[in-house]
């Protein structure tokens, strides 16, 4: 099941423009190095579908504001999850794409988006930019806007519903 550990807004980090960050649990990567070594747990944060209201509720609060260009998925790794998660998560993104359709959608992942699985695709393809690859601390670099490593990519794609 997915599950929320937080959501973060104004963010100006994760994306282009001022965003919101949803924060999700879990990750195997544990890419060395990691900034994020706090959301690797699968076990924490809050159950999305136990509290999808609240989650929603508070989406809403921020994505009804003008001066904001979308939200960040982020962790964790949002598609290192198994498929009941991630079809929660693809059903929150049918929900922004259903809801907010001038609003865009970035998600961070640390697998390479030719190696993904068809569930992780699926979710992947719901997204207006995904930042993949792994986080290799040996290619650290802050000359590489929205990532962490000179391997990671800036995909964008062509989402078509």
């Amino acid at each position: 099941m997915l599950r929320i550990l937080d959501i973060t807004a104004p963010d100006i980090v994760n994306g282009n423009g001022i965003r919101i960050t949803l924060w999700v649990s879990g990750c195997t990567h544990k890419c060395k190095g990691c900034h994020n070594a706090w959301t690797w747990n699968y076990d924490q944060g809050k159950k999305f579908m136990e509290n999808q209201d609240e989650i929603l509720s508070k989406l809403s609060g921020w994505l009804n504001r003008d001066y904001i260009e979308g939200i960040t998925i982020s962790g964790g790794d949002p598609l290192d999850q198994d498929n009941v998660a991630l079809n929660e998560l693809l059903q929150l993104l049918k929900w922004v794409r259903r809801n907010y359709e001038n609003k865009t959608i970035w998600l961070y992942t640390g697998y390479e988006y030719e190696k993904l699985n068809e569930k992780q695709k699926e979710v992947a393809d719901y997204c207006n930019v995904i930042v993949d690859g792994p986080f290799i601390e040996e290619k650290r670099s802050f000359d590489c806007p929205f990532r962490g490593s000179s391997n990671q990519r800036i995909l964008h794609m062509s989402f078509n519903e």
